[in-house]
């Protein structure tokens, strides 16, 4: 049993490379690749098999870490097109999007602050919902219109919004306890 461990992760899954993505083949094809590569399969083989037996658990691992969550995979799908999203360094954004951030981190402080329970549950569903919007558009960019560039700041903008999430989750947690 051998992989090829410079495939990118959706050769590896033999899936189409794109952001839309059909999970439960990635599944599927991850408990398979789990069941042929799996370290304690080749226990009984030499050192060196058993190392490479470990490279191939780890990057099919590592495949489907990426490939399952949307943030994740679109990051990897802009890196395989060459585009850095200087997700570190470029934090330029719209200004009717930092102004729709302030205004989303200034309802969740205020819930936070009055200990509304259940005004950031629905601060949290209302995100949700907007999260799954700006993911079709960045299913279209990517998959549809190639266009990396919008699609590196749709990423950007995911981050803040999945930070956001964090955060009112780490709200409510705190107001459970």
């Amino acid at each position: 049993m051998s992989i090829d461990l410079t495939q990118d992760y959706f050769a590896l899954f033999g899936l189409p490379r794109r952001y839309a993505l059909d999970e439960g083949a990635l599944e599927a094809a991850w408990h398979e690749l789990q069941g042929r590569v799996h370290p304690d399969r080749h226990a009984h083989l030499s050192d060196f098999e058993k190392r490479r037996s470990m490279q191939w658990a780890t990057r099919v691992n590592e495949g489907f870490r990426v490939l399952r969550k949307p943030l994740a995979r679109a990051q990897y799908l802009l890196e395989l097109a060459g585009v850095d999203a200087a997700l570190e360094t470029n934090t330029a954004m719209s200004p009717e999007f930092l102004m729709e951030q302030m205004e989303w981190r200034e309802a969740v402080e205020e819930a936070r602050e009055a200990a509304e329970v259940s005004e950031l549950e629905d601060l949290h569903r209302r995100l949700l919902g907007h999260a799954r919007e700006v993911r079709g558009h960045l299913a279209a960019q990517l998959d549809e219109h190639q266009d990396y560039e919008a699609a590196a700041d749709t990423v950007r903008r995911l981050m803040f919004i999945e930070k956001l999430q964090q955060e009112i989750d780490e709200a409510l947690l705190a107001l459970e306890n």
